[in-house]
């Protein structure tokens, strides 16, 4: 028996499962398809909310941690499997931002580094952007993350483990409730037992635990995105701009995203989205009209209200806990919502304060996200 199960083979699954290999934690994980190839594998992987002074202070709290913390992981999981996750320290640049005025007083509360370029200066920096703007914004320290590879090497670190095991393509169909308040987990007709389980399975989350009386406001949320072909150079920084954005690959390659649409479970892709996304990186980089697209996809975020995710225990059950809702911030977020939910299995010193994330906090309905 492992000492802890994993329901959930996406960044936060696998993260959650090498944080407690490394503590001697034993560790199997349920996967309902292949692993990290939901909205892990979908997203963009900027180490950044897009617009952080309009997220709240637990968005913030786990976002400054984990921007720490990529490098030092990054440069781990490279050593360890020889898969380079690929983080790239590129720097974001947002022409003409929205709420401009309430960046510098963020900023200086949370002591993050900004700039701010006139047009001039963003061209000279980023000579492919021709968008017509006043002057942008110049976050030195945002990232991004190949997470496709991210992902991959994560597998590979766990695979290795000998206190992991790790099941695909098997879908988990609920919770054997006990009269003692703990639940065992019901897949493939059998029943697995476990001292912890934790839940993380993004947008799949609240229909999950629903049956146990659990009341989780995640919905899924359609993101659709496109790659360009290697183009070495064309841009160096993220680039966004209305909710738009540009991520330079270490490769030369280019990723465009990304929609938001509320359609259910359903993960198709579309024209009309492709389109849209193409107008926007023509009017950033008109260069790109003569590179070829190499993919178009769709992924499903966990939306949950504000975008907090729900960390912790859940109220009623012994053995049970959660960690899911992160919304478009799964990547980024993902090294410190695991390592909080690792020091709440462990009972260690919480690295942020847990009570914002708790399952049971209320979270107000009302503005989603």
């Amino acid at each position: 028996m492992a000492d802890v199960v994993i329901v959930g083979g996406g960044v936060i699954g696998l993260l959650l499962a090498k944080d407690l290999v490394q503590r001697s934690v034993s560790v199997r994980i349920i996967e309902q398809g292949d692993v990290g190839r939901e909205a892990s594998w979908a997203g963009g992987g900027i180490v950044s909310p897009l617009y952080p002074w309009n997220y709240s202070a637990p968005i913030t709290a786990l976002a400054s941690w984990a921007q720490q913390a990529y490098p030092q992981l990054a440069a781990e999981l490279s050593a360890l499997t020889g898969i380079d996750p690929e983080f790239n320290p590129c720097g974001l640049l947002m022409p003409d931002p929205p709420n401009r005025a309430e960046i510098a007083h963020w900023a200086d509360r949370n002591q993050k580094q900004f700039g701010i370029l006139s047009r001039h200066a963003a061209v000279e920096q980023e000579p492919a952007l021709q968008l017509p703007f006043e002057e942008a914004v110049w976050w030195p320290h945002i990232g991004n993350i190949r997470n496709p590879r991210l992902l991959r090497s994560l597998q590979a670190y766990l695979e290795a483990a000998p206190n992991c095991s790790i099941q695909t393509r098997c879908p988990v169909q609920g919770f054997e409730q006990r009269a003692n308040g703990r639940v065992g987990v019901i897949t493939d007709g059998k029943t697995i037992e476990a001292p912890k389980v934790v839940v993380c399975t993004g947008a799949w989350s609240g229909q999950l635990l629903a049956p146990l009386g659990c009341t989780m406001l995640v919905d899924p949320v359609k993101g659709q995105m496109l790659v360009f072909e290697p183009r070495p150079g064309l841009i160096n920084s993220i680039i966004l701009h209305e909710g738009r954005y540009l991520i330079p690959r270490r490769d030369g390659r280019i990723v465009v995203g990304s929609t938001l649409e509320f359609t259910g479970f359903d993960k198709s892709t579309s024209g009309d989205a492709r389109s849209a996304l193409l107008e926007k990186a023509y009017q950033l980089v008109p260069a790109l009209q003569s590179v070829s697209v190499e993919a178009h996809w769709a992924g499903l975020r966990p939306g949950a209200p504000h975008g907090i995710p729900y960390i912790g225990e859940l109220p009623g059950w012994e053995n049970l806990y959660v960690n899911a809702g992160h919304f478009r911030n799964g990547l980024v977020l993902a090294p410190a919502s695991v390592r909080l939910m690792t020091n709440l299995l462990l009972g260690e010193t919480p690295i942020v304060d847990p009570r914002p994330y708790h399952p049971q906090t209320p979270r107000p309905s009302a503005e989603m996200f």
